[in-house]
């Protein structure tokens, strides 16, 4: 995977209470596939990660939400926590910067808890997507079809359940940022033509 990603920029939004380990494996994976990738948060200096019910490490902060926006990036990953997607999908400007990438129809993965924020972002309707089970009825009730399996892929959009899934995660995630946004577009000319949809 090494320089799967060059010349890509991706965004990676979160706030206090993200999965530690759903963020540091993400931004391992895409650094070593040559993605140049900023850790976007609500406010500057340094965010607080947790392992499940511990608090963990303390990431760096590379850019506010208030100097961003998603034209500035490629793709976004949402890593999960429970706290973190909570906190940022009540935040407008969280809200907003993510529905850039869904308006855009740029790649998104998002993880564990992650796709809470999606739903926010009027970004599940008609998505075939997964997540932290305890997220499956808020999903449905927001219009996606909820799946039980460890990554699954929707025209661009990456989902998986928990860290446990990490590998798979990360693999379809860079797989996804490097086709990029036409991928849609490609995908709906293979169904034209009768082709299975890539899943």
């Amino acid at each position: 995977m090494a320089g799967q990603l060059q010349g890509k920029k991706i965004a990676v939004l979160a706030t206090d209470g993200f999965e530690q380990v759903e963020m540091t494996r993400t931004l391992e994976a895409l650094r070593g596939a040559g993605a140049a990738v900023e850790v976007v948060a609500p406010r500057g200096g340094q965010i607080q990660g947790w392992n499940h019910f511990d608090k963990g490490q303390m990431v760096k902060v590379d850019r506010e939400l208030s100097e961003v926006v998603a034209a500035d990036y490629d793709a976004l990953v949402l890593p999960g926590g429970v706290i973190n997607p909570d906190q940022l999908r009540t935040i407008p400007q969280a809200v907003a910067f993510t529905r850039g990438f869904v308006e855009a129809e740029k790649p998104i993965a998002a993880i564990c808890h992650g796709p809470w924020l999606l739903i926010n972002a009027r970004g599940v309707d008609g998505r075939r997507m997964t997540s932290w089970p305890s997220l499956k009825l808020d999903l449905i009730n927001a219009g996606a079809e909820w799946v039980d399996q460890d990554v699954v892929v929707d025209e661009g959009l990456v989902t998986s359940r928990k860290p446990d899934d990490l590998p798979a995660f990360c693999a379809k995630m860079i797989e996804e940022f490097a086709e990029g946004r036409h991928a849609r577009a490609r995908r709906d000319a293979d169904r034209d033509d009768g082709a299975r949809p890539h899943a």
